[in-house]
């Protein structure tokens, strides 16, 4: 690229090859650069292709996202509910209020990477960008860092977190919670927390789809004769089913609206007793 792009050099190579540069002719490793540059802003390839480049713009310091899983019952998924969780995560520093500065002044511009938040290592022509170790990549040092945070504007904690779950969820659902990941450095945004539902098995229901499964034991004579019987659901107050007269064990019957709300706000599924 830094041959091609340059007029003078693409015609030494075509008369006199790779010979030709070699003498006297230096590689202007500042082509590469910003070569680099140019895949950095389309692909976000940072400096894997080259230096960093001279217009390579400082890190945010934004926050880590974070995992966890939460584990509920069925009837939790079906009716909603609010569950506590314990999250291990940064937040901010109260001493300095997330400064980093024990006086309260604002990060100068790091006198290594130069507000970079990266510095270039050089091998032969190749220019490869690694963070900044003074700055830890943010691209800011802090003068007089804050003892409590050591400069960072941010604290290890573990977070005690109300989690709202609606109805509907199932094992693999994924309930995202905005600026609960751990806290960015020296006052950046802080990441997402995201919450992956696990749904526990149950002795009696089993669910498929947003419809309920379950199994009701009826006396001879009324299997005999039909009538009415009590079905047990997730909610607490039973169902009436009607069965007909003469019915043969294994028929199923369905009770509409009495199985799983749907997430988006759809139509509920069914009971369905055998």
């Amino acid at each position: 690229y830094s041959v091609l792009g340059d007029d003078e050099k693409r015609s030494t190579y075509d008369r006199f090859g790779e010979a030709g540069l070699r003498g006297g002719q230096p590689f202007n490793a500042d082509v590469f650069a910003d070569f680099s540059d140019i895949l950095g802003d389309l692909f976000g390839f940072g400096g894997a292709f080259g230096g960093i480049g001279r217009s390579r713009r400082a890190r945010s310091g934004r926050g880590a996202g974070l995992r966890v899983e939460l584990h509920i019952d069925l009837d939790e998924a079906i009716t909603g509910a609010e569950r506590s969780i314990t999250v291990r995560r940064h937040v901010a520093c109260e001493t300095c209020d997330a400064s980093g500065s024990q006086s309260g002044a604002a990060p100068g511009v790091c006198g290594r990477c130069g507000g970079s938040g990266a510095v270039q290592q050089r091998h032969g022509f190749l220019a490869i960008a690694r963070p900044c170790g003074d700055c830890s990549g943010s691209g800011r040092i802090v003068a007089d860092p804050c003892p409590t945070c050591r400069g960072e504007g941010r604290v290890a904690d573990n977070s005690r977190l109300t989690v709202p779950v609606p109805p509907g969820v199932d094992t693999g659902s994924r309930l995202l919670l905005r600026g609960e990941g751990s806290a960015g450095l020296r006052g950046a945004a802080s990441g997402d927390l995201e919450v992956l539902i696990g749904v526990r098995e149950h002795p009696v229901f089993v669910r498929r789809g947003n419809d309920l499964f379950t199994r009701v034991a009826v006396s001879f004579p009324k299997a005999a004769l039909g009538g009415a019987v009590d079905v047990p659901t997730l909610e607490g107050e039973p169902a009436t089913l009607e069965i007909p007269a003469g019915v043969q064990g294994g028929e199923m019957f369905e009770i509409r609206g009495r199985g799983v709300p749907s997430l988006n706000g759809g139509r509920r599924g069914s009971l369905r007793v055998a």
